[in-house]
């Protein structure tokens, strides 16, 4: 009987573990895991409550509760409920009787009050974060040596699955504040420049227009028409910048696709010599990777004067890479600090790339030296190189 209730209790723990790793988000891992542990253990009804900072125990997922009991039990204080109880000792609370329950929300949780309580705290590292509930009948009544054990262990792997799932919200949250600093920035470093330049033309039009000169008109005409095919070019850049990052071909053809964009909008010489091989790497850091050589580029463009630009991408068969972007333009004297309107934030932006790549960038630049900006980073192991060289002049890529 015993070798029996332990099967039955690794059986139902696979099975919540199998609903909470195929799940999607928090609603999704919290819905399969009521769903999948009421099944398991024939509950009426099962719950979530997560404690708040402002001792209050929040319900956040429910199955089998009418909704007017769901509205009433949404905050309950963890001081007054067995809930809290469960939280604050770390322990698992049965109780027989709803009474207390039924008292705190002013109704009867069911019809049939042949029905006890079980509230289990969800634990991560010693951290209670809340607890689950199940109501069942007296009729089904767990035992409460293995059953415990099993109901903590349970609630040990929702814990920790909660936990993950909080991170990797934040984490979320997190990466889209910086994506929209990023598009922040790159607004204010190229479009918005060249509308605040316009708005000066216009007026210098209409002083020009006041004054009667003609030739003079004929000539702001000319800048107000090359600063609206610059802000064209540059909302262009933008969209191209902001969509579909990666080429479905890869990272090498992705940057093919820049590096010939930047040819067509600027008289700048620009050769790729690429080394890289055929490790494919995860997607996230193909996209730092394209991202870092766009940001070179545009300051290349932007601020160098340079006459010829180097792109190299280079990785060896233990996943070592480096990209370098090297120009021979005027130079930066202090390529951390100085630099044109938006060139020092355009240098940060790469750094925080860098860094998201778990590598280093290195910029070395003097006046009238041009610019070396060099990152260095390790790929995972999990993939093989078949290293490859290509040098070639961009006038050779094909359109």
């Amino acid at each position: 009987r015993h070798i029996k209730q332990k099967t039955r209790s690794l059986e139902i723990l696979y099975d919540v573990a199998a609903s909470i790793n195929s799940s999607r988000d928090l609603d999704d891992l919290l819905t399969r895991f009521l769903h999948t542990l009421k099944e398991v253990v024939q509950a009426r009804a099962a719950t979530v409550r997560l404690q708040g900072k402002d001792n209050q125990m929040r319900l956040v997922a429910s199955l089998g509760l009418s909704e007017d009991i769901v509205r009433k039990e949404q905050y309950l204080p963890s001081d007054r409920c067995l809930c809290g109880q469960a939280a604050t000792e770390g322990s698992v609370q049965m109780h027989t009787s709803l009474r207390t329950c039924n008292r705190l929300v002013g109704s009867d949780f069911f019809e049939n009050q042949e029905i006890e309580m079980i509230a289990v705290p969800l634990q991560y590292r010693g951290r209670t974060l809340g607890v689950y509930n199940l109501f069942v009948d007296k009729s089904n009544k767990l035992d409460n040596g293995v059953d415990r054990e099993l109901l903590v262990s349970i609630g040990r792997h929702l814990g920790m699955a909660i936990e993950k799932a909080g991170v990797d919200e934040e984490a979320n949250r997190l990466s889209i504040i910086e994506e929209r600093t990023r598009i922040a920035h790159e607004l204010h470093d190229s479009l918005a420049q060249t509308l605040a330049s316009l708005r000066f033309q216009v007026r210098v039009l209409d002083e020009t227009l006041h004054q009667g000169d003609e030739s003079a008109l004929w000539a702001e005409l000319e800048r107000i028409e090359n600063s609206l095919d610059e802000a064209y070019t540059e909302l262009r850049g933008l969209i191209d910048h902001f969509s579909a990052p990666i080429d479905r071909r890869g990272l090498i053809p992705a940057v093919e696709k820049v590096i010939q964009r930047f040819r067509n909008e600027s008289d700048i010489q620009i050769f790729l010599q690429q080394e890289w091989g055929n490790r494919e790497l995860p997607d996230d850091m193909e996209i730092q990777v394209l991202r870092i050589i766009q940001e070179a580029l545009a300051n290349v463009r932007k601020h160098s004067q340079a006459h010829v630009v180097r792109v190299l991408m280079r990785g060896d068969a233990v996943g070592n890479y480096t990209v370098l972007i090297e120009d021979d333009g005027v130079g930066m004297a202090r390529p951390n600090k100085g630099g044109g309107p938006g060139e020092h934030v355009g240098l940060s932006i790469m750094e925080e790339r860098a860094q998201r790549l778990g590598g280093r960038i290195r910029i070395e630049s003097e006046q009238g030296e041009g610019t070396r900006i060099q990152v260095m980073f390790k790929a995972p192991p999990s993939t093989q190189v078949n290293l490859q060289e290509v040098n070639i002049p961009v006038e050779n890529i094909s359109r």
